[in-house]
């Protein structure tokens, strides 16, 4: 073995840093019979978390993709809807992730809320939403969040932070507030339709409770428990 110059401090040492949770647990008989509604009911104990002050945007989820020779990549959205038919996020078409999904559809999604001792894991296929329901969610952001996925070319190489700046300096005085924008074309959504969905309660001494539905091909779902 070689010796290796240590980073941290060794009282920042992350093999030393343990929590145990003491959190009630999830049995299958206290499960929806549908996930989204499992779904619904976790969603929003950690929405009531964060109107509280103790967890920070509930909404927020990992979302890992793989191009066509099967390299991941992850990187934190906002999930901005989900129904019986999955969850929805939105994003260039361009970007990694756009590319990535247009050659390979197949898809993961984590919320980790942590000061829950809660995760939710999801696993499935992205297709894009329709113009229409692009449109109708571009309507309701932020008029500077309207310009910004115009001046940003999503995961391409920038200059600098000037030329960002200019960019959307330029696009601000085109579009003044008040003024509508119009919904870029490379710009839109991705619905996740799921075939898991894992729900991970932590437990004490690592026997986390791990509840898995996963799609059957006449529309039920099938529950099983994973080992810690």
């Amino acid at each position: 073995m070689t010796d290796r110059e240590p980073l941290l401090d060794p009282a920042f040492d992350p093999a030393a840093m343990r929590k145990q949770y003491q959190a009630e647990g999830l049995a299958e008989q206290d499960l929806a019979t549908r996930p989204m509604d499992q779904f619904a009911r976790w969603f929003e104990d950690a929405a009531r978390a964060a109107l509280h002050g103790t967890l920070y945007e509930p909404n927020a989820m990992v979302v890992s993709t793989a191009d066509a020779a099967g390299r991941p990549s992850s990187r934190t959205v906002l999930m901005k809807q989900f129904d019986s038919d999955g969850f929805v996020f939105y994003t260039n078409y361009d970007s990694r992730k756009g590319r990535e999904l247009a050659d390979n559809p197949h898809i993961a999604l984590l919320f980790p809320w942590h000061p829950l001792s809660r995760q939710v894991i999801v696993t499935g296929t992205a297709r894009r939403t329709g113009r229409d329901e692009t449109a109708a969610y571009f309507r309701t952001r932020p008029h500077g969040s309207q310009l910004g996925a115009w001046a940003s070319t999503q995961s391409s190489v920038v200059a600098s932070r000037a030329a960002l700046d200019t960019a959307f300096a330029d696009l601000e005085a085109r579009y003044p507030d008040g003024e509508q924008v119009p919904v870029p074309p490379h710009w839109g959504g991705f619905r996740v339709v799921p075939e898991t969905i894992e729900f991970w309660q932590g437990r004490l001494n690592r026997l986390h409770d791990r509840l898995r539905y996963t799609a059957r091909p006449e529309g039920t779902w099938k529950v099983e428990r994973l080992s810690p």
